[in-house]
């Protein structure tokens, strides 16, 4: 459906930092803007699973290594 163009590292940080904001939004109770900020956790993790970003596409990126015949 979407071309892939994040590889497997960025995979792995992405669903670290994502894990990361979600964990931090339900450990700490804390009411307002930035405590719901922090479900942007949910992003990262849901690009890291399809294998491509919306973004990279848009700014023509891709950190999947280089397919050479």
């Amino acid at each position: 459906m979407f071309k892939t163009n994040v590889g497997t590292v960025d995979r792995a940080l992405r669903v670290l930092v994502g894990v990361a904001l979600l964990a931090w939004f339900f450990a700490d109770q804390g009411t307002g803007f930035w405590h719901y900020a922090k479900l942007i956790g949910i992003v990262p993790i849901i690009t890291a699973l399809m294998s491509s970003c919306p973004l990279y596409t848009v700014l023509g990126l891709s950190s999947c290594a280089l397919n050479r015949a």
